[in-house]
């Protein structure tokens, strides 16, 4: 059973940066992709970024390109989300999944592993 374990948020100023972190345990293999989503009040789980584990292939949603970057450390089996140049619409809930599949997929369904959340405010 892969527990994903999410830290780092908090409030910040537009314009401010943010770096997520995300430990799971549990893992059996390392054929997985591990991914970031996020909930904004009174709105459903949105993908933000994907990372193939092994491969590092990364994914983003639109909004948050050139902003925002997803990467891993393997020796430290953690996965990060650097959040750059923050802007009010980013307030959301951040939650950190995995699937054990190499494919990223942006449909919150297909992720059977989640993380509590770690709350993003971020103030204009």
């Amino acid at each position: 059973q892969v527990q994903p374990v999410e830290s780092g948020g908090g409030l910040v100023q537009t314009g401010d940066s943010l770096r997520l972190s995300c430990a799971a345990s549990g893992r059996t293999s390392n054929n997985y992709a591990m991914g970031w989503f996020r909930q904004a009040p009174g709105k459903g789980r949105e993908f933000v970024a994907g990372i193939r584990w092994i491969e590092g292939v990364t994914y983003y949603v639109d909004s948050v390109k050139g902003r925002f970057t997803i990467s891993r450390d393997i020796a430290k089996n953690t996965l990060y989300l650097q959040m750059n140049n923050l802007k009010p619409e980013d307030t959301a809930v951040y939650y950190c999944t995995a699937r054990a599949s190499n494919i990223v997929t942006m449909m919150v369904d297909n992720w059977p592993y989640w993380g509590q959340g770690t709350q993003v405010t971020v103030s204009s």
